[in-house]
């Protein structure tokens, strides 16, 4: 080798090494510098090693369980952010030691959240991501609000400043440790976690490439009523709908509409096309056995009816035919579901003497949340303008038998922001995937298992919208709510496909794969 060919190769190996730094070791990311917080933790935990900090709690809804067997080795760096006086916002950033893919994938949390998502945080890291989640500034089950009560700096935190500043930490850490930023930055998550991947794109346009915004509870403040007319709807015609009654009406409606996609299935793909009644259910006189009383059957209309004002103008939709399968998470407490109470009784009527939830007008109830809360806790459906602007990408999906947020909220809020947007970024930036037979945030009678995060990625990266989600049905369906798990199932596959189209049954083929289907307008 001359002189001159070996001062090339010196002179290549340094470009080398200046576009891929060596990275640095775990434990020195103890000395990271973020604005508003501090690394208390960093340190290299094994392939298949890490445990889950018991917590008392157990995962609340739209987060899921999950091993940790195939997760690999990781930096684990844990924060504390303190962006107001009043904040304690715990953040995990996971950095794979090896094979990582040059991407950044943020994860949300459930209901009032109050934990960190440690399952989909590893589900996200085995497949190379850095991540990062964060239990958006308090701790506790999620099921109720009562950490706010006086805090408003940490209504703040939930609302949309936790998921931001763990942001930016994150990016941060990625950077020191990898030598380089994120080439994208993603965000997957459900339920909570839909709301603030919405919340970020509204807020924060530049914290995220694209975001996965399924079930979102938006907007929330809407929802809480929606819920408390849920819980109110047996109370008010003293009846009972329990797990029992539920199972008769969703058997009825499936018996109905099922097969309105060319296959009886056990599944509805048309919610908002089937127009079963129950008052076909309604008990004919001196029967008691399967069949509705007649206040059964006014609950049950006034739940698919949507929320109404003392005077009987319509609020807020109602939750659609075949979701009556996790309703009874609304219908069978002594009061509205917790969630919603809290809302109101800890924050927007906190102080308030004299508060009767079952007198109380939902006009009343809808305008006192909204005032309260919307600042806070709503994405406006035509709030997210600067994200698209810049090029940015969002995938909702919801399903369409979730029973604890109704589908029409996300059909909404949907066609809000789809209006509000030039013809061609609305066709190229956003879709909407409706799965049919899939409860909240995964499970149900269909297929539920689809790819969202691999379909992101694939968007951001190609430029190409998705036009097809292949979604599958676990052979094993879960017990739903500590009941024990049902016998084993068929499997089952289908298209998703953008809203408002649907799948379709070709008329040949096996009804079980994707491929018997094409999607069509309904």
């Amino acid at each position: 080798m001359n002189l001159k060919t070996a001062f090339a190769a010196t002179a290549s190996l340094a470009a080398l090494a200046i576009a891929a730094p060596a990275q640095a070791a775990c434990e020195d990311m103890l000395s990271l510098d973020l604005e508003n917080g501090r690394v208390t933790s960093a340190a290299v935990v094994a392939a298949g090693g890490f445990e889950a900090p018991a917590s008392g709690f157990g995962p609340p809804p739209g987060v899921a369980a999950s091993p940790f067997a195939d997760v690999p080795s990781f930096c684990r760096v844990q924060v504390t952010l303190t962006p107001s006086s009043d904040s304690d916002i715990k953040t995990e950033i996971w950095l794979p030691m090896e094979g990582w893919n040059g991407k950044y994938v943020g994860i949300g949390n459930g209901i009032w959240a109050g934990s960190i998502s440690y399952a989909e945080m590893g589900r996200s890291l085995s497949r190379n991501y850095a991540t990062a989640a964060t239990d958006t500034g308090h701790t506790g089950s999620g099921m109720t609000a009562e950490w706010a009560i006086g805090h408003p700096e940490k209504l703040v935190d939930f609302g949309y400043r936790a998921v931001h500043v763990t942001t930016v930490a994150a990016k941060a850490a990625v950077e020191a440790f990898y030598g380089r930023g994120p080439e994208l930055s993603f965000w997957n998550s459900c339920s909570t976690g839909g709301r603030q991947g919405l919340m970020a794109a509204h807020r924060y346009p530049d914290d995220f490439d694209a975001i996965s915004a399924m079930a979102p509870a938006n907007p929330m403040t809407d929802l809480m009523t929606q819920s408390m007319w849920q819980g109110w709807q047996p109370q008010r015609f003293g009846v009972q709908l329990g797990p029992q009654q539920l199972g008769l009406v969703h058997a009825a409606a499936i018996a109905q509409c099922d097969a309105q996609d060319g296959v009886a299935d056990g599944v509805i793909s048309r919610p908002l096309q089937c127009n079963f009644q129950p008052s076909s259910l309604q008990c004919a006189p001196g029967q008691t056995e399967g069949c509705l009383s007649s206040g059964q059957v006014l609950t049950m209309q006034n739940i698919y009816g949507g929320t109404r004002a003392a005077d009987g103008s319509h609020l807020l939709p109602g939750w659609p035919v075949g979701s009556e399968g996790q309703m009874v998470a609304l219908t069978m407490g002594a009061e509205p579901f917790p969630v919603a109470m809290s809302y109101f009784r800890d924050l927007a009527y906190a102080g308030r003497t004299g508060w009767n939830w079952q007198e109380t007008d939902y006009r009343d109830y809808m305008n006192d949340a909204r005032s309260f809360g919307a600042e806070m806790l709503n994405v406006p459906s035509d709030g997210l303008t600067a994200f698209f602007a810049r090029g940015g990408k969002l995938l909702m999906s919801h399903g369409w038998s979730d029973g604890l947020i109704p589908a029409t909220n996300t059909l909404a809020f949907y066609h809000g922001m789809y209006n509000s947007l030039p013809a061609s970024v609305a066709q190229s930036q956003t879709r909407l995937f409706m799965a049919p037979g899939m409860d909240h945030c995964s499970g149900g009678d269909g297929p539920s298992d689809f790819d969202t995060l691999g379909t992101i990625d694939a968007w951001a990266t190609s430029g190409r919208a998705p036009n097809r989600i292949i979604a599958t049905r676990p052979v094993q369906a879960g017990g739903g709510f500590g009941g024990p798990p049902p016998p084993p199932r068929a499997p089952m596959e289908r298209p998703l496909c953008p809203y408002p189209m649907v799948a379709k049954y070709d008329g040949t083929g096996d009804t079980a794969v994707a491929s018997s289907f094409t999607c069509e307008v309904s």
